[in-house]
């Protein structure tokens, strides 16, 4: 086993330092990356009657093309990751970035339902390896005792975009008209314009590898190069090859792989029809529209790190997620019974319920999962589970054109959420089967 030398006092404060420039110079810049890539993922929700007026896209076909981006996401996430491990942070993140801006740039122009299913398509394949790339480049920069704030931090921002992109996108729509483009036009024709332009500014920003950082003393460099070499070496003692057809036979894993794509089915549920339900309201601007929607986002978001502050003081976790899914199951149900700004509150309380339970699900779930499998099993858990992606559009889209109402959809999310919620009481319960190597 790799034994690693104890660190001064000296050392560790040239450690801290260096940790703490990359904090300041390199983590808001890929949290304001992280937001546009949110936002342009899920701008489509506030353009779906606009599509259908204009186009002829409906409800069924409205909820496919949202769910075909995460098809295609995952299909090549995998090559993604191992050209960003051979290209490095700064070429590849800014290629990502750049090509999906032109990609919702050029959903400008579609004219049908093929074109809307085309680009939704070619935005996955674009957006693929983004969020997993960033968290790659973390392990490259950061020891894993200051990891976990970044990613918080990171996962923050994620959070933030939901806030932002109904105001960003009600406003943009107010252009209806100008130089005689739909507001929808206008909409997508921005938003492309900044991806690119933020990803060409991070394209001179960005720092691949911890050599390459001019703002690091050389004391610095070594401090966080050795930091990191001795975190490798560690996992790389401890770790094994793990089947990842073994790890689909896995009781924890196929438990927590449920949990989690029952969180998603919520959460994009709410994401892309959300918009649809605000504008049954009536007389409400587009940017009304917007202000509304970030109502329930920001509901979510403060209960969420109030909940994580709380479960991280007591350090129990399992009943809270089980909570937090009877909450968004409770939401779901809600969203069947008023009119639309009843379904707004109930909306507040699906989206508490979502963004609490997703906020608690990892620890737990890394908790709940042998050390020898908890790498490549969290993987699978976020392979499989954001699969909800693509379900949730694509059978509620289906639902309402078939029975000109949600509601069975709604149902069925809140069975799935109170199945979630039962079944999320037995994490770490079930012990594993020993994964075979291979």
């Amino acid at each position: 086993m790799t034994t690693v030398p104890p660190k001064s006092a000296a050392d560790e404060a040239v450690l801290s330092s260096a940790v703490g420039k990359f904090f300041r110079r390199m983590i808001p810049l890929v949290v304001l990356m992280l937001i546009i890539n949110q936002m342009d993922r899920t701008n489509i929700g506030f353009v779906r009657g606009d599509l259908e007026a204009d186009l002829g896209i409906g409800a069924a076909a409205y909820g496919l093309g949202a769910g075909l981006f995460f098809v295609a996401y995952a299909l090549f996430e995998v090559p993604s990751n191992m050209l960003m491990e051979r290209f490095g942070a700064r070429v590849w993140l800014t290629r990502i970035m750049i090509s999906w801006g032109v990609v919702v740039f050029a959903m400008a122009f579609i004219t049908d339902t093929t074109t809307f299913y085309a680009m939704r398509f070619l935005l996955g394949v674009a957006e693929a390896g983004f969020f997993p790339g960033v968290m790659y480049y973390f392990t490259r920069w950061l020891p894993d005792q200051y990891r976990g704030r970044a990613v918080a931090i990171f996962l923050g921002g994620s959070a933030g975009a939901y806030v932002v992109t109904g105001p960003v996108s009600g406003a943009l729509l107010e252009l209806d008209g100008l130089a005689g483009l739909a507001g929808w036009k206008w909409m997508f024709l921005c938003q492309g314009v900044l991806s690119v332009v933020i990803g060409v500014v991070a394209g001179f920003f960005l720092v691949s590898r911890i050599g390459d950082a001019k703002w690091l003393s050389t004391e610095e460099k070594a401090a966080l190069r050795d930091a990191v070499a001795a975190d490798d070496a560690r996992r790389d003692d401890a770790g094994e090859q793990v089947s990842k057809l073994r790890l689909l036979v896995n009781p924890q894993v196929l438990l927590l792989c449920f949990i989690f794509f029952a969180i998603s089915l919520t959460g994009y549920t709410i994401t892309f029809w959300l918009p649809s339900l605000v504008d049954g309201i009536g007389g409400l601007p587009d940017f009304g529209v917007g202000l509304v929607t970030a109502i329930p986002w920001a509901c979510a978001i403060a209960a969420m790190y109030a909940m994580g502050r709380f479960t991280d003081r007591t350090g129990v976790r399992r009943p809270y997620v089980t909570a937090a899914l009877l909450v968004a199951a409770l939401g779901t149900f809600l969203t069947t019974l008023g009119g639309p700004w009843f379904g707004v509150l109930a909306m507040c309380v699906a989206a508490i319920g979502f963004k609490c339970s997703a906020s608690i699900f990892w620890p737990i779930a890394q908790q709940g999962l042998d050390g020898k499998i908890v790498a490549p099993g969290i993987a699978l858990v976020n392979s499989l589970g954001n699969l909800g992606g693509f379900v949730a559009p694509t059978v509620i889209g289906f639902l309402e054109e078939s029975t000109g109402s949600t509601t069975v959809g709604l149902y069925g999310l809140s069975i799935a959420s109170l199945l979630a919620a039962g079944l999320a009481t037995l994490i770490g319960r079930t012990r594993q089967v020993d994964p075979a190597p291979g």
